[in-house]
C-alpha cells in the first residue's frame, strides 16, 4: 500500500477545500489510503512539512504549489528513497514544465500513480541559506544579475494575473541597464572574465513561456549547464532572444558551458535567485552537481514502435 502526504501552498491554489476533495478523491480511487495533508506557511515554504512527511513514514509527496514549493520539499526530499510527486500550481512551473507534468490535476495525479520514478540531479548553492535555514538548493536553475533581477521586481499580484508574462514586461524595464564585470570558473579551472548581464547554472533547459535557452540540459546527466549572457544594448537583446528562440545565431550574446562546480564572482553585489525564488544579493555565486539525489514521479515513457 503506497502512503502519501501532499503539501499545499494555499497562495497558488484558489480553492484549497474543491482542491483536497480532487486529490483525495483520485487517490481513493486507485487504492491509496488518505494522504497527509499540510500547508505551507510565509514562514516557512515547505521545508518543516518535508520532514513530517518523511518522519511519517510516506512514500510519496505531492507539491501543490509552484517552483518555490518544489524547492524546498526537494531540498527535503534530496537523499531519500521518498518520491517527489508534482502538482504544478504557480507561475512558473519549470521543473513540471521540463518533464512533462501537465497543470491537469488528474494527469498529474496520475503521474505518480501511474507513472515512472525517475532519479534526477540537485543543485547546491553554497551560503545561500533559505528563510528556514536549509541550504539553498534548485532542481530548475540558478542565476546571479538580470534573471534575479526580473523576478524580483514582478509583483505577486501580476503573476497571478498575467502568468509567465507578467515577467516580460519587468524585464522590458531593465534590458538597457549595463553589464557587469563577472568571473567564471568552472571545476577549479581557469577564471572566464565577461562584461555579462547574467549567469544562470542550470539543471534544466526551458525557461518560462518553454523558451529552450539550454535545450541540451538534462535533469540525470551529473552535470550543471551554464549560460552567460552577454548582450550590450537592446538590439543584442533582441538578437539573443530570436536566436534563442529559433535555435539559431545570438551566440555571441549566449556563451553556454558544463560543469560539476560553478563559481561566479563579480566586483558588486548582485541580485541572485534559486528556482524562481528571490535570495539575498551577494558578489558571488558558487553551484555544485549532487548526481541522482532525488526520486521524482514522472510520466510513463511511451516504448519505441516495435521494429518492422
Amino acid at each position: 500500500m503506497t502512503t502519501s502526504a501532499v503539501i499545499v501552498n494555499p497562495a497558488k491554489v484558489v480553492d484549497l477545500d474543491e482542491r483536497r476533495e480532487e486529490i483525495c478523491g483520485l487517490l481513493a480511487e486507485a487504492g491509496w489510503p488518505e494522504p497527509l495533508w499540510l500547508t505551507t506557511t510565509p514562514e516557512d515554504p515547505g521545508c518543516g512539512m518535508a520532514v513530517q512527511a518523511v518522519e511519517a513514514g510516506v512514500d510519496v509527496v505531492f507539491t501543490c504549489g509552484g517552483d518555490g514549493t518544489v524547492m524546498a520539499v526537494a531540498s527535503v526530499l534530496a537523499g531519500t528513497d521518498v518520491a517527489l510527486a508534482l502538482v504544478p500550481s504557480g507561475t512558473g512551473n519549470l521543473l513540471a514544465t521540463n518533464l512533462g507534468v501537465t497543470r491537469d490535476v488528474r494527469a498529474a495525479v496520475d503521474v505518480a500513480i501511474r507513472g515512472d520514478r525517475r532519479r534526477i540531479d540537485v543543485g547546491i548553492v553554497d551560503g545561500a541559506d533559505t528563510s528556514t535555514g536549509h541550504p539553498g538548493t534548485f532542481t530548475v536553475m540558478a542565476g546571479m544579475g538580470f534573471d534575479a533581477e526580473l523576478l524580483d521586481a514582478t509583483p505577486d499580484t501580476a503573476k497571478r494575473r498575467f502568468g509567465w508574462l507578467a515577467y516580460v514586461a519587468a524585464g522590458a524595464r531593465r534590458l538597457r541597464r549595463k553589464r557587469v564585470p563577472m568571473r567564471i570558473r568552472l571545476d577549479g579551472g581557469r577564471w572566464l572574465r565577461r562584461r555579462a548581464r547574467s549567469v544562470l547554472v542550470a539543471n534544466v533547459g526551458r525557461l518560462q513561456g518553454g523558451i529552450p535557452l539550454l535545450p541540451d540540459a538534462e535533469p540525470d546527466d551529473g552535470w550543471l549547464d551554464v549560460a552567460v549572457l552577454t548582450p550590450r544594448d537592446l538590439t543584442d537583446w533582441v538578437r539573443l532572444g530570436w536566436g534563442v528562440i529559433m535555435r539559431r545565431g545570438g551566440r555571441r550574446q549566449l556563451e553556454t558551458y558544463r560543469a560539476r562546480k560553478v563559481e561566479v564572482h563579480s566586483d558588486r553585489e548582485q541580485a541572485r535567485e534559486l528556482d524562481g525564488d528571490v535570495v539575498a544579493p551577494a558578489r558571488m555565486l558558487v553551484a555544485r552537481i549532487s548526481p541522482g539525489a532525488l526520486l521524482l514521479c514522472v510520466p510513463r515513457a511511451i516504448p519505441p514502435p516495435p521494429a518492422v
